[in-house]
């Protein structure tokens, strides 16, 4: 009987795959006593892809493993079949111990259970500043990767962690509750594909104003002039902006008070951000702050992709500012500035009203932080580092004139 695969009704097969015609191909040179390498060049395919398809689609009915091409067309096309039973379904020692480390009760260390807050399942995902079920809570990488250290020798404990995915979201798949999804770090009932996950993001960032697109000179912190910019946020929506020069250190605090009717009546869509650090804010305040220095000290600024930066445009028209901005969940990317956040912190502390500040209180801490040794800066102050770089840049400009 001929593959199904060469049946005239059967579908093309992907490329992806071994074809009938690349097996028969594979059955002779194997037979001249090639290697998987020389075989895999000569068939422009992986060598792992042939040392794999040698290994598990022998034929060994004469006790050795020779490679037949309709030996391993039937191999592979039976290891094809779906619907397959899901693992955990038909092995319930490996079930358990998935179960176990997902839901698996909190203990004290003395061995007493913690039953933590009574959260019921709902079948959604729980909503913000909402109790969450405790549990051991692993995650599926971490249960399947701990598998090969707890059954070393155990070949049959063994299972992917998108396989523990599917079994928790794809009810089809049998074999876990779908409340278990719970026990996720994200507590998702429904999961995201991951084609939507990436591409999600701000219409206003291209990847031409990417950090990658930055220019060398502000990686290395040789020449400055480079800025690195954040919010940070209080109490009902306050914020204050931050600027922070990456070789020196040197910071400048933007105050971005409430608009007039914050908090009065029900919030309008697609209104003004009346917290005060809408896009439209937070350029002008930048820009306003930002002028204040030579040309030469204002060559770029990095920022995360905050929607409060929807006006980078018309900041670098306004500034001639160039605007960066980081690759989404990587506050790395700008340590220095997530480094003077924090130590702006012990004036500012989280869940504090920031809108109590004034301009002026802004500016003596901003002297405070820019008045303070550094070691990275051979324990001179950012202050006295930056006004070095400025009356350097004024003497080569009046050098110039």
């Amino acid at each position: 009987m001929p593959p199904s695969t060469l049946a005239s009704s059967s579908k093309p097969l992907s490329e992806r795959y071994l074809s009938f015609a690349e097996r028969e191909e594979l059955a002779i040179l194997h037979a001249q006593a090639l290697g998987a390498r020389e075989i895999a060049r000569r068939m422009g395919r992986s060598a792992s892809t042939i040392s794999r398809e040698l290994r598990r689609n022998a034929a060994t009915r004469s006790r050795g493993m020779e490679y037949r091409a309709i030996n391993a067309q039937w191999h592979a096309e039976r290891a094809g079949c779906r619907p397959k039973p899901a693992k955990l379904a038909v092995n319930t020692a490996l079930r358990a111990y998935v179960q176990d480390r997902l839901s698996g009760l909190v203990v004290t260390p003395g061995g007493a259970a913690v039953a933590g807050p009574a959260v019921s399942w709902k079948g959604r995902r729980h909503g913000p500043r909402q109790h969450r079920r405790w549990a051991l809570a692993w995650s599926p990488e971490q249960i399947a990767h701990r598998l090969r250290l707890d059954f070393l020798h155990d070949e049959v404990m063994r299972i992917s962690h998108e396989a523990i995915y599917q079994a928790l979201y794809i009810q089809g798949r049998g074999a876990l509750r779908r409340e278990l999804s719970a026990c996720l770090r994200t507590g998702r009932a429904l999961r995201v594909p991951q084609a939507r996950s990436c591409g999600r993001g701000k219409s206003f960032v291209v990847p031409e104003i990417m950090i990658s697109q930055r220019p060398a000179e502000a990686a290395d912190r040789a020449v400055p002039g480079h800025w690195e910019g954040d919010l940070i946020l209080g109490l009902d929506s306050s914020a204050i902006g931050t600027l922070v020069e990456r070789t020196t250190r040197f910071t400048m605090l933007l105050h971005l008070p409430r608009m007039a009717n914050h908090g009065v009546g029900d919030r309008v869509e697609n209104g003004p951000a009346l917290a005060g650090h809408g896009a439209e804010a937070v350029r002008d305040s930048i820009g306003r702050t930002i002028t204040t220095l030579p040309e030469q000290l204002r060559r770029s600024l990095t920022w995360d992709q905050g929607a409060e930066m929807a006006q980078h445009a018309r900041l670098k028209v306004d500034t001639g500012l160039h605007v960066y901005f980081c690759d989404p969940h990587s506050p790395w990317q700008r340590g220095t500035n997530e480094n003077t956040n924090g130590l702006l912190r012990q004036y500012f502390p989280k869940g504090t009203d920031l809108s109590a500040h004034s301009t002026d209180d802004l500016a003596a801490v901003a002297l405070a932080l820019n008045s303070r040794p550094r070691k990275t800066l051979g324990w001179r102050t950012p202050a006295e580092a930056f006004d070095e770089r400025l009356r350097t840049v004024q003497t080569a400009v009046a050098t110039t004139n």
